[in-house]
């Protein structure tokens, strides 16, 4: 199966509508993954036709629960989720950030070959982060632990923020270790198309913003 008929038959099992725009992009970005990570290592995973299901399909299985104004992706790594995100949502705002240089630069390179507009790029570890900009919606998918994300980036949610974590098998012994500040509002499974593991995505508030 290509790689267009994979992404039109995914994202009509995630029940996606997607404009002609964003379908380009999408393979477009997958296209620079694929190319970049050849040379340098940005993902374990080498062929295009499981990047689009472990990578991007995995990543836009989140979009209909992702209500953000402002996003933060943290240890965005090679984009995910945060650039299938802003292309599925050009009105969402989206900061990715990550402590790779090498990281950082591909995604740097993903933002000006897209034109994604709505995208800006931060090299630097989210802890160091001020905290005069904030965020109502931050997500990782494979940064830290629960717990650890959260404190980590507090000072960067909005007050009515959430957290988006995005997890394999359903963490029991993370969500036992959370803070006394924090509520899970929510812990649903994801059905990723083509994707034979589990996936589940976190949301999170806090109880005192």
């Amino acid at each position: 199966m290509d790689l267009h008929t994979g992404l039109d038959e995914g994202l009509a099992q995630l029940g996606l509508p997607a404009a002609a725009t964003a379908r380009q992009n999408w393979l477009a970005y997958l296209d620079l993954l694929a190319r970049w990570n050849r040379v340098h290592n940005l993902t374990a995973i080498r062929e295009p036709e499981r990047m689009l299901t472990h990578h991007l399909l995995d990543s836009l299985a989140v979009m209909p629960l992702v209500t953000a104004n402002r996003l933060l992706d943290v240890g965005s790594g090679g984009g995910l989720p945060g650039i299938p995100l802003a292309i599925g949502q050009p009105d969402m705002q989206v900061t990715l950030v990550d402590s790779n240089q090498k990281k950082v630069s591909f995604l740097r390179q993903v933002v000006a070959e897209l034109k994604l507009a709505n995208v800006t790029v931060v090299a630097g570890r989210v802890e160091q982060l001020p905290d005069n900009i904030r965020y109502d919606g931050i997500i990782s998918r494979a940064f830290a632990e629960t717990a650890v994300f959260l404190r980590l980036t507090r000072h960067l949610l909005a007050p009515g923020g959430r957290w988006y974590v995005m997890k394999g098998v359903y963490p029991e012994t993370e969500l036992q270790a959370l803070p006394s500040w924090a509520g899970l509002l929510s812990g649903q499974e994801l059905q990723v198309p083509g994707l034979d593991a589990r996936r589940h995505l976190l949301i999170v508030g806090d109880r005192e913003a």
